[in-house]
């Protein structure tokens, strides 16, 4: 019975999981003809990403993800250590709570209300020139860069936060109780034992954060204008004109990638330091 009851989540992993995997890599070897693609094994699709534009494409996203996952990382890691190790139970599962409120917007639709903020008739352009701030509304806060990565950051901060708060929750208070009592500063405690403790954390919520933002479509879209271009969005529009091919190509980049992180994770760091409470709990 245990089995069976282990084998559902399993088999719904496969069909609605594997499966489609499967199936978009083994169409980036198909070939496009015309309108329509045909069965084969060609790497066309693979050759056309590394050439021309679309490998200017790839290596901004790249850069683009690191970057707004490098900064998501120094804004979620304070808030997940403070409710971690700072606040009483009660007020960090109010403030997670709170923090899953954003999830059940549509994400597009909390990006378009971005746009009502940075343009210029804003809200925020309206006050900087109301308060004598500006002389005039400043064209950089929407359909730029920093619009594109306050997009990906306020999009995928959130999921980051609850791998780092588990695993700092994690952590023995005894660790940190000896390193005082030894004489160790509160800096010296952080670093030397915190920080190492909390790494499984800080991995996994760099993978939600980087293969969030590689593979996003709508930011660049809504965030970034017309002509603004990213990995997730050179997907789309690959559909839209019917290169599957192509597009299958671009997301098994994006997967292979996704597997190459969560492969590292599991490899280096043993679940246990991660969800160490969770699993004594169940033992």
């Amino acid at each position: 019975m245990r089995q069976a009851l282990l084998s559902l989540p399993l088999l719904f992993i496969v069909i609605f999981m594997v499966v489609p995997l499967g199936v978009t890599i083994m169409v980036s070897f198909w070939e496009r003809a015309g309108l329509r693609f045909k069965p084969a094994f060609t790497l066309k699709s693979y050759e056309t990403i590394v050439e021309g534009a679309r490998l200017d494409v790839l290596i901004r996203s790249i850069a683009a993800a690191v970057e707004a996952t490098t900064l998501s990382l120094l804004i979620a890691y304070p808030i997940a250590y403070v409710l971690a190790r700072k606040a009483s139970p009660a007020v960090a599962r109010l403030i997670l709570l709170l923090f899953t409120v954003p999830f059940l917007i549509n994400y597009v639709v909390r990006n378009v209300a971005w746009t009502s903020l940075l343009g210029r008739t804003g809200t925020i352009n309206s006050f900087l020139i109301q308060a004598g701030i500006v002389d005039q509304p400043l064209d950089w806060l929407l359909y730029s860069n920093f619009s594109v990565f306050l997009g990906l950051i306020s999009t995928y901060m959130p999921f980051m936060i609850f791998p780092l708060f588990l695993s700092l929750a994690a952590i023995d208070r005894q660790y940190l109780e000896a390193s005082a009592d030894l004489g160790a500063s509160a800096v010296a405690t952080f670093l030397r034992i915190t920080l190492p403790l909390s790494l499984p954390g800080i991995f996994a919520a760099v993978v939600f954060g980087f293969v969030g933002c590689l593979g996003e479509s709508a930011v660049p879209i809504i965030m970034g204008g017309v002509g603004y271009e990213l990995l997730g969005n050179t997907i789309t529009s690959s559909m839209d004109v019917l290169n599957y091919p192509l597009a299958a190509a671009l997301s098994t980049v994006v997967i292979v990638m996704m597997l190459l992180l969560m492969v590292s994770w599991y490899l280096v760091f043993d679940l246990k330091t991660f969800l160490g409470k969770i699993l004594e709990w169940r033992s």
